[in-house]
Order: structure tokens, then sequence, then C-alpha cells
């Protein structure tokens, strides 16, 4: 796939300035501060990449620095890639949203909404309704995460190790075990960040008749040219594999506050599990990649689900799934049970795989209507803006990535740098 060309800020629309300011404001506050080992910011507009910039490390304990190939765990960012799959399954009628879920997956058909009780005696009601594919997709179908910490049922999750950071088991033996966990409330009324998003890798590969690896291989990353993504990191490119750090000096991880200034090493890339083929193959938070291949893959979105004669979706469904489909057009906060998500903010929805911005003004973030976004765990993010011709890509691998205000940070200062505005 060719490579974009860069070009200056200004022949773009955006200031030098501001963007030496964003990197001195991460390097200051960030790296300086021992909060971040290094970072890389890419900054796409009107065709052109106008701003590329790493600095500090890519692994603490070797001095290792932060380059443009660098390889990150992307986490969560793995789930707008696999939403896009599966939607490449809808558009030749094999699958419809409205379909039940237990269609695919019989052992589901009964599952129950929790009332009370522990595992495995848990006292459930029945749905209102039955889980559909598109409340996995926005993630409203009533799973959850075991970090949540809120419920019975996300100890459950957490027993079973389902949707852990280190992934246990298969994605069958998942399947299997949430057939026996009761849902968190009923298909369609909260949205609650869950292991939906796995639940649909399993999916298209089921309904693909392949792997679900081999799926986005065969499909998304080799006619793209995204050489660099994959559930693994061969060892010919172990070296340009970071470090992941958890926020806290003394290497406990809580996603519900912020770690103390400080670091402690988390994942060593020299002994990564991410060095070998996983036996469970996450749609949910599994790959690892690049800025300039995960650029790739916004560059098709950003035109329309297309880009060097590569489509892989057509742009009406491209703009289906960045639609707020939360019943009612509300936003996070008023539909989410979660105790933690990629994105939280007021004036935000969520379409089928990304957060999107419906309300800038509640917000409190510049930003444009139809801007579609989201992140991972180890502060990896992404957003694009059909409105402003603009993509921003941030890598870092440090968890949780709720620790620090980063994103709402590089989001203001991003918008800041525009002068020139397509509004």
């Amino acid at each position: 796939m060719l490579a974009p060309t860069p070009a200056s800020p200004e022949a773009a629309g955006m200031s030098k300035a501001a963007f030496d300011r964003i990197e001195d404001h991460l390097k200051r506050r960030y790296i300086d501060a021992g909060r971040f080992p290094g970072t890389q910011l890419l900054v796409y507009r009107r065709g052109n990449i106008v701003h590329s910039a790493v600095q500090g490390l890519a692994d603490i304990e070797r001095k290792t620095p932060m380059k443009d190939d660098t390889i990150f765990r992307i986490y969560s960012m793995t789930k707008p890639i696999t939403s896009v799959a599966f939607m490449m399954l809808v558009e030749p009628g094999l699958v419809a949203l409205d379909e039940p879920v237990h269609k695919y997956i019989p052992e589901w058909k009964n599952l129950g909404v929790f009332q009370a009780g522990i595992a495995p005696a848990f006292m459930t009601r029945p749905p209102a309704r039955p889980m559909q594919i598109v409340d996995l997709l926005r993630h409203t179908s009533g799973l959850t995460y075991g970090f949540q910490q809120r419920s019975n049922v996300d100890a459950a999750y957490r027993d079973k190790q389902i949707g852990a950071v280190e992934k246990a088991g298969t994605l069958d033996t998942m399947i299997a075990d949430l057939a026996k966990i009761p849902l968190e409330f009923g298909p369609g009324e909260a949205w609650n960040y869950s292991v939906s998003t796995d639940v649909i890798g399993y999916l298209v590969g089921k309904i693909s008749g392949m792997p679900f690896e081999q799926f986005l291989k065969e499909r998304i990353f080799n006619p793209l040219g995204m050489s660099d993504t994959d559930f693994f990191v061969p060892a010919a490119k172990a070296h340009r594999f970071a470090a992941c750090y958890n926020a806290s000096p003394g290497g406990m991880m809580s996603f519900h506050s912020p770690g103390a200034s400080g670091l402690s090493l988390q994942d060593d890339p020299a002994t990564s599990s991410f060095l070998t083929p996983p036996a469970f193959i996450s749609g949910g938070g599994g790959l690892c990649s690049t800025a300039a291949d995960y650029l790739t893959f916004c560059r098709a979105l950003l035109n329309g689900g297309e880009l060097g004669g590569v489509r892989l979706i057509g742009p009406k469904t491209l703009a289906l799934m960045t639609t707020n489909h939360l019943p009612g057009g509300r936003d996070l906060p008023e539909m989410s049970r979660s105790m933690f998500a990629e994105a939280t903010y007021n004036g935000i929805g969520f379409g089928l795989g990304f957060s999107v911005t419906m309300d800038p003004a509640k917000t409190l973030i510049p930003g444009s209507p139809g801007e579609y976004a989201w992140g991972g765990a180890a502060t990896t993010s992404f957003w694009i803006d059909p409105a402003e011709e603009l993509i921003a890509i941030f890598m870092t691998q440090v968890l949780p990535s709720s620790a620090y205000p980063v994103r709402r940070e590089l989001r203001t200062m991003v918008y800041s740098a525009i002068t020139d505005s397509n509004l």
C-alpha cells in the first residue's frame, strides 16, 4: 500500500508551533516526570502526514529508544478492526445485525439475567428479548469484563479469566464458559464495556468458515499492506517490540484510580506472551501493531472504507457503523453501567465498534459531530474526524489508560493546532 507523503502542517491548515507545544507537553508532563517511557504521535490531515514524532524510550530497562516502527500492544484498538471485519460479512448477506446471537451460539439461547447469588448458584430472570448481534457490536449485550469489579457476575468472569489482560483458554472455551454465567442486564437495557467484541471475533470465524485471525490477515491486513499487525510479534521483529508498564511504581494496576507517578514493568518484551501465537485469539484486545499500520486502517475508513483500490466496506456501511446506536439516541453517561471504559464523556454515543461524538459542547473538548474513536488499555488511542479530514494516533505502553488525562489533553491540543477549519 502506498504510504502517505509528509507535508508541512501549514500546507494542511495546521500550526507547526502548536505541534511543538504538544511534544514539549508530552516530554515535560509525562516522559521527564516518569509517567510514560516514551510516546509516538501521528497526525494526518487532508491526505498528508502533517506531524510524526517519537520521544523517549520503548524499553526503559534496555534503554531502547522509541522509533517510528516500534510495535505496540494496541489492546482494545483491536475492536474497531474486528467490527469492520464483521460488517464485511453483513454486506454480502451472510449475517444480519438483528439476528439473535443464539442462532450462531445455540448454547446461549436460555441465558438469564442476573438477579442475585454467586457462582454457580445464580438466581436469574428471562430477558425481555434475546441478545441480538447489534448488541454485541454496541456493547448493549449484557456481557461484561471482570475488571469492572461491580457485581457477582464480574467476579465469575474473573474466576474464569474471561477478558483478562493475560488471556486464558480459547475462543471456544470462552463461549462455553459464558453459557453458564448470567447477563448483567437484559440486552438493550444498558451499555457496559465488555467481551462482546471477542464474541464478534468468534462469530467472524464461524460465519466466514475460516479462523478469525486468517480472515483478518487475508481480508484486511495483507490487502492493505499492514505487515506489522498481528496477534503476536514474530522473532524477526522482537527487537522492535516495546515494553509495557504499570502506572504505579508498586506494580499494582487499578482501572479505577490514577497511579502514583512512576512506572513498574508489566510485560517484558523479551519474555512476553505476545512473542508466540496465542491460544486465545482476542478480537477485543489481542492485536499488536505500529502507528503506521494503524494509520493505514484509519485512512481506509476516512476514505469511505477504501484505500488504494482495496475496499473493506462501503461508505453507507461505514456511515451506519459511525452513527450512535444507543437506544433513544442517548449518550454513554446516560446508559453506561461500566466502572471503566475507553470513553466516558458526556455527548459521546456508541456506534458499531466506535465511540461517536454527538455534541462537542457537552464533551467540553474541541471536536466535530460525527468524529469517531477508541483506545486501548495501555493508553494507545486514535480518532478520526471526517469533517476536518483528520486522523490522530497516539502510542505509548502504560496500563491502565485511565491513569492520566492524556487523551483529553491531546484532543484539545491537536484541535488547537488547526488554523484552517473545514467547519
